[in-house]
This record gives C-alpha cells, structure tokens and sequence, in this order.
C-alpha cells in the first residue's frame, strides 16, 4: 500500500509537527524514513507519474500541467493520462496478474482499463465525467461516499475558511472511499493520493510558517493548519489499521513546500531587456495569452507557474522565427548568466537557477521548454502576465498563493520487503522499482531508479 501525500514536507512531518502526528512518527519508529528527491520540475505533474514509472519528465515528454503541442504559437495542451505513453505502476502490476487499485493518483484522468479499480484524479472536471474504471464504479462510490469530491474548487481566493472546510471534507471521503475499496477489493497494490495538504500550504502558509514575509502569528488559521495534519494523521492510521503483517506500507509526498516569498514577472523582464516584443502593450497586469506578441521582433517569451518555461523563437523551427539557429545556444547562455544574477528589488541575489532540458533528462521528448528558470530556488514565483511595468511583484496573479513547492518530499516505509534504511540519495525515481521487487515482479530495463530494499 501506497499512502501518497502530495506536497507534504520533511520539515513538517520529521521536525516541527513530529510528536503530534502519532500515526507516521509511529511508522518512522518502526519502519525506516527520509526524504525523498523530487523530479525537475517538482510540481506535481509530472511529479507523480515520474515516481509510478521511474523516468523522468523529458523522458515522458511533459514538463508540467500545461505543455507545447507543438512550435506553433497558439497554447498549451494539458498533461492529461492521454499525454503517458510508458508504463506505470499498475500497467504493469496488471500485466503481471496482481489486482491494483488506484485512487486520486494525479494524472490518471481520464481513467484506463487496470486489472482492478481505478478512479481518477483532481484532472477530472466532474463527477459526472467518465471518471473511473470500471465505470459501474462511480455508483457505488455514491452509495459510499455521497457527492465525492475530487478536488477543493477556487483554492486560490481569500476565503480562506472555507478552503479549510472544503479541504476537511475531500479528505474524509477519500479517505472513506479509501477504506472501503480496502476492505471489498482483493488487491495486491494499492494506492491513494491526497490533494489536501497541497491545497491547504497554498493557503494558509503564511499562517504557519515564521519565514514567511506576510507571517501572521497566533491566528485561528495557523491552528487550523496544524489541525488539518493532525487530523490527516489519524485517517492515515484508520486506513492501515488493520493491514496484516505481510503488508509492505509507504507513505511518501511528491514535492515540499515552501514560503513564497514574491514573483518575477519574466515577460515583464524578457521586454525590459529587448528580448520580447508586444503589438499593442496593454496597460494593467495581463495575461500573456492575451496579448498579440510582435513575433518578427521578438526573440524569447516566456509562461509563467511555479517555475518558469522559457521559449526561444527560433527561425525555421517556430512559425515566425528570428533566432538564428547558430546563435541559439550563445543566447541560451546569455538568459541563463542574466536571470541568474536578478536580484531581488534590491539587487540582492534571490539563488536562481536555470536549466537547459537536456542537462536534467536522459531524453527531451515532444516540446520541452528551450530553457527552466527556478526563480529564487523556487522560492519566488514565475507571473507570466505584463501590464503593469514591474519585475518584482509580491502578488500572484492567479490569485492569493502562499507557497511554492521545494525540491524534497518525504518517505516512509515499514513491512516486509521495505528499505531497512533511507539513503541520502533516495529519489521518487526509486519507489516503482521498490514495489515490483517487494511484490515479485521483475523491474523493467529502462526504469531509471533502483530498489531501495
């Protein structure tokens, strides 16, 4: 059984939080622990599906939610289950006659055909899509659950308590429906994934953590936050209570967190540098999408997110391309030394760092970004929205955000064919080899992690 936790952080579970969370400290204290190296980017897709097919995300071909069909100009697709093309976990688990059940797995919407169950994740619109298999499972997730929810809707608002509320709710019907497909399923492989603590740091992280900028100590939110992990605490011990001793059990986060400490708006910056061109530059914050880019005069442009994707508008590749093939990686270097030393409204250096594809996969498939830029380490945002003339911003433009996602999450492990210890190095890359060897089945070749038992 895989209890997965997106987003849930070493430093809550394994420090701060630790004596209150009687259910994992009690794993820790029997099992082994520790943390768990994330994928580039850590966000959550492609985060997972990296971890149930041990490759990386140039090696599935999507480099987050939204992704680049093709060099045209004109939007992204979603990384929908459609977008995986390798195995996972229970594709080969199924293969190999083991009964799987999977339930909220990010990136499992819409569903496919598993020798098990199957229902999908906060991807699915709604619950009157096709959102399990098989599809007869839906009523009876009604008669469980009632009206089960899939995601906490508008998580990105001021209304901060009914978030909490939300949050609580979804938790409790996964968690409900959890333990029923537990005890009605001959499963070999089970697994589930929890959106909450995800929903609940983009929330309310200002209200927890002391390095926040906007920290607010002592508020009823700052309780709220630990209550949610203690009661999560107590659900994951109602799910494996019970479990025999022949159960191998894991509980591991995608990603961290982190305090976001402001943005940068890159578009802003590309056409203060001369890299990016608008037709008609509007005059209050607006979303890049929105506007007629002037491409025969502009040269780079940019997406916004958690991390920033960066595009060079390359003649002979993009439909109006300027940049010359031979310069392309002279002006790579360029954007690489100078969003490296942007600073923060005062120059001082924020740590970012950026990437080029090729350095962080072994494969770069379908259209990755020309260049990944982690502003601050990840501890500032990417706004890809203009407008408004500003660089440094302390707002996000989607909408109130607390965090942002750090580059390790957490592992637990107890039971047979489980690590006796975590390695430093241990990586999400190492999870779908430790269960097909704790389970009998043979690893495949092009897994790029290892068993960690």
């Amino acid at each position: 059984m895989i209890v997965g936790l997106d987003c849930v952080a070493p430093e809550i579970v394994f420090d701060d939080m630790r004596a209150e969370l009687p259910v994992l400290s009690g794993l820790m204290e029997r099992g082994a622990w520790g943390k768990l190296e994330s994928c580039d980017p850590p966000i959550t897709v492609p985060a997972w599906s990296c971890m149930m097919s041990s490759k990386d995300p140039g090696t599935l071909g999507f480099y987050g939610f939204r992704n680049r069909k093709d060099h045209s100009y004109d939007g992204m697709t979603f990384a929908t289950s459609e977008k995986v093309r390798d195995d996972r976990l229970w594709d080969i688990l199924s293969r190999a006659g083991k009964h799987v059940v999977a339930l909220g797995v990010p990136q499992t919407f819409p569903p496919r055909q598993v020798n098990g169950e199957m229902v999908s994740c906060f991807l699915t619109p709604s619950t009157d899509s096709r959102y399990t298999y098989p599809e007869a499972l839906k009523e009876e997730i009604r008669e469980v659950v009632g009206d089960y929810m899939v995601d906490v809707p508008n998580y990105r608002t001021d209304e901060r308590e009914r978030v909490v509320r939300d949050i609580h709710t979804m938790t409790e019907r996964r968690f409900a429906l959890a333990r029923h497909l537990r005890d009605t399923r001959p499963w070999d492989f089970f697994m589930l994934v929890e959106m909450g603590p995800d929903r609940l740091h983009h929330a309310l992280w200002r209200f927890y953590d002391p390095n926040h900028p906007d920290y607010e100590p002592g508020t009823p939110l700052e309780a709220a936050f630990r209550d949610y992990y203690r009661y999560l605490d107590s659900e994951v011990g109602s799910l494996i209570e019970g479990l025999g001793d022949d159960t191998a059990l894991m509980v591991v986060s995608d990603h961290g967190a982190q305090a976001m400490y402001g943005g940068i708006q890159i578009n802003e910056w590309l056409m203060r540098e001369g890299y990016l061109t608008l037709v008609d530059p509007p005059t209050e914050q607006t979303p890049i999408g929105r506007c007629t880019i002037d491409w025969p005069r502009t040269r780079v442009w940019a997406d916004g997110g958690y991390y920033s994707r960066i595009f060079l508008n390359v003649r002979g590749r993009e439909p109006e391309g300027v940049v010359d093939p031979a310069d392309y990686e002279p002006l790579r270097d360029e954007l690489i030394e100078k969003l490296e030393a942007l600073g923060d409204e005062g120059g001082s250096s924020i740590g970012t760092r950026v990437f080029r594809p090729e350095d962080l996969y072994h494969q770069v498939n379908n259209v990755a970004p020309d260049l990944i830029a982690y502003f601050g380490n990840l501890g500032w945002r990417s706004i890809g929205s203009v407008g408004d003339g500003r660089v440094h911003v302390r707002e996000n433009d989607t909408g109130p955000d607390d965090a942002n996602h750090a580059k390790f999450g957490i592992s637990i492990f107890a039971g047979p064919g489980m690590p006796a210890a975590v390695p430093p190095d241990a990586h999400l890359f190492d999870i779908a080899p430790t269960v097909l060897t704790a389970l009998g089945v043979p690893v495949p070749a092009d897994m790029q992690g290892r068993s960690l038992a």
